[in-house]
């Protein structure tokens, strides 16, 4: 069920560092994670005592018949429930021995290590035994140690199993995290043999939450028939309640009638097919005026809230920076613009997402070269400034790797710059590592397994076709395979396992050519197929598994065109155009964001605005 890994969950106390008394009893009785509860300090006398049988005045026995001398005081100030336990025991004249026939010794002696010590080591093969037993036994803190645990092994092959655990036994933090991983992840849980074991309840309110994270709503349907064909006895009855959770209003016309309407549960059903006449007719209709944009206001067609929402900030229209930042959600195909009160008009810039935080680094505003760096914070959706870089930096080539920021190249108002820099987001401290091999601006840079690579770019005299891989462990810059054509202004991708190199000027023309590059097999970039719009200094990034190009010039004008790349059938497709046309913009992917009714009722008023502002005259 997990992965092979042992945990020791922090301790409750910490002798050498708190003096007795400092427990803060508002926390305690709130039942707050252990792990931020201020400690006790637990005397090793009273392990001496235990270990020495010193004074223990009663006893446990556990379902294999080991019995353990335990100090009554103690393991009731551990559990309420042996508490009454003893005194109820203690009332009857059975003296301080008591019997627990469906505890293992195991269980009972991680209680009693953590009732004498504050700690207690929580792995793979105990877990659940202390989950049942710190729940019946009424032990909180133990129970939370379990949560915490559990929280961080959750994968996709155990993750229905420990939602049904945290059911089970009362752990409401433990099931909201287990439940949203199986919304954001359910494209691969839907694959594992435990989704089948999902009950009917829990099955539906998961089809129906808006933050099912899916691509299409034909993921939904294809979720349904697996379940209801693993037991189709006892689940066919189930049918049109499951259909009634799928938006068809978001599904291919194509698939409802060759896939939907054919599957024997609904062929064969006539109140099935009575049940999805509203959506045939609705799709019908669709499909007969192609081109028409569905009505987001309709039950049938409300997009499901995105688990990934694309950021662009800023960049060059009209002939001056701007301060413009939009939105994009994949699920509506739809961009919105945001309020950007705090927003500097800046193009040129560097913008990495980090945790809940946006990053927007360097840059240029018409005027000045920046080494500032700016904070968005998308929960409080406030502005700050950070610690600035050592150097101003436009045409800056900016990524993450392994929670550090990098900041390499880019252009002074002077020079052409190798130098690199590396942000500690938690210190708020810039550092300067090795320069790279050749100096870059226009470039683009990335991270994969571990690297850091950079393509491309201008050395002030040419377009370069170089790239060069830092390893950050030697601190040390080389070449790899050169591209294939010399880019800059071009978008170096991460996808799929290998670099895509896309677009850009190559000194003559603005490039809609791309190449891919891959790492685990060494040797030539191989070409990928065209875009359909030539560009330069445009934003790029991956969601829904594909590769989104945004904006950028054409080599006549600034464009608001957007296409995304999906690689499993080597492909490009149009996708909605943003609201400005806008070069040397730049692009991030936040995940995860919306958590919260609230939230989710927020986005589906914008999106249904949206819609009624498209139909007004």
């Amino acid at each position: 069920m997990f992965a092979a890994q042992e945990s020791c969950i922090p301790s409750t106390s910490n002798s050498s560092s708190k003096k007795p008394g400092k427990l803060n009893r508002n926390k305690r009785r709130r039942g707050i994670c252990v792990e931020k509860c201020i400690g006790l300090d637990y005397p090793q006398i009273w392990t001496d005592y235990r270990n020495n049988n010193t004074l223990c005045d009663g006893k446990l026995r556990a379902s294999d018949g080991e019995e353990l001398p335990v100090h009554v005081a103690l393991v009731c100030a551990g559990s309420s429930k042996l508490k009454k336990l003893f005194l109820t025991a203690s009332r009857r004249g059975q003296g301080n021995s008591l019997v627990l026939p469906d505890v293992t010794s195991d269980a009972l002696k991680t209680f009693i290590d953590f009732v004498y010590t504050g700690e207690c080591k929580i792995t793979q093969e105990n877990v659940r035994q202390i989950l049942p037993f710190a729940e019946n036994f009424n032990v909180p803190f133990l129970l939370q140690q379990c949560a915490a645990f559990l929280i961080k092994e959750i994968n996709t092959e155990n993750c229905i199993k420990i939602f049904k655990m945290a059911k089970i036994y009362f752990c409401p933090e433990l099931v909201n995290k287990a439940r949203l991983y199986l919304l954001c992840n359910f494209k691969e849980i839907v694959e594992t043999p435990e989704f089948c074991e999902l009950g009917f309840e829990e099955l539906e309110d998961i089809l129906r939450d808006d933050l099912l994270n899916i691509r299409s709503e034909e993921m939904v349907f294809i979720a349904v028939r697996k379940w209801v064909e693993k037991n189709p006895e006892e689940r066919a009855s189930r049918v049109i309640e499951l259909l009634q959770t799928i938006r068809f209003g978001l599904m291919s016309y194509r698939f409802f009638t060759t896939v939907v309407l054919q599957w024997q549960f609904v062929a064969n059903n006539i109140a099935a097919q009575n049940a999805l006449y509203e959506a045939s007719i609705f799709l019908a209709q669709m499909d007969s005026r192609n081109g028409t944009e569905v009505d987001l206001n309709d039950p049938l067609a409300r997009p499901r809230v995105p688990h990934e929402i694309v950021f662009c900030i800023g960049g060059w229209s009209a002939g001056s920076p701007t301060s413009f930042v939009e939105t994009y959600d994949s699920r509506a195909d739809r961009w919105f613009i945001t309020n950007s009160a705090d927003v500097n008009p800046r193009a040129y810039h560097g913008l990495v997402s980090l945790g809940s935080l946006i990053y927007m680094i360097g840059g240029f505003d018409g005027h000045d070269h920046f080494n500032t760096v700016r904070c968005y914070d998308t929960t409080t959706r406030l502005w700050t400034e950070k610690a600035c870089m050592y150097y101003p930096r436009c045409y800056v080539s900016c990524c993450l790797l392994d929670g550090f920021i990098y900041a390499l190249g880019g252009y002074n108002g002077r020079l052409r710059m190798a130098s690199v820099e590396k942000y500690h987001p938690k210190e708020n401290q810039w550092e300067l590592v090795a320069p790279m091999n050749r100096q870059r601006s226009d470039a683009s840079a990335c991270s994969l397994n571990g690297k850091l690579y950079v393509a491309g770019g201008f050395n002030g005299q040419e377009v370069l076709n170089s790239v060069e891989i830092y390893n950050p462990a030697e601190n040390q810059w080389t070449f790899i395979h050169a591209m294939r054509s010399a880019r800059s202004g071009v978008s170096l991708v991460p996808y799929h396992g290998c670099l895509y190199a896309i677009g850009g000027f190559n000194g003559f023309t603005r490039l809609n050519t791309a190449e891919k590059y891959d790492p685990q097999n060494p040797g030539e970039w191989t070409s990928i197929a065209d875009m359909s719009s030539p560009r330069s200094n445009f934003a790029s990034v991956v969601v829904d598994d594909m590769i989104f190009v945004i904006g950028g010039f054409n080599g006549t004008t600034t464009i608001p065109y957007v296409e995304c790349y999906d690689g499993d059938n080597n492909e490009w497709f149009d996708a909605a155009h943003m609201n400005l046309n806008r070069s040397a913009l730049n692009a991030c992917v936040m995940r995860g964001l919306i958590n919260g009714q609230e939230s989710v009722e927020t986005l589906q008023i914008k999106l249904k605005q949206s819609w009624r502002n498209k139909r007004l005259p």
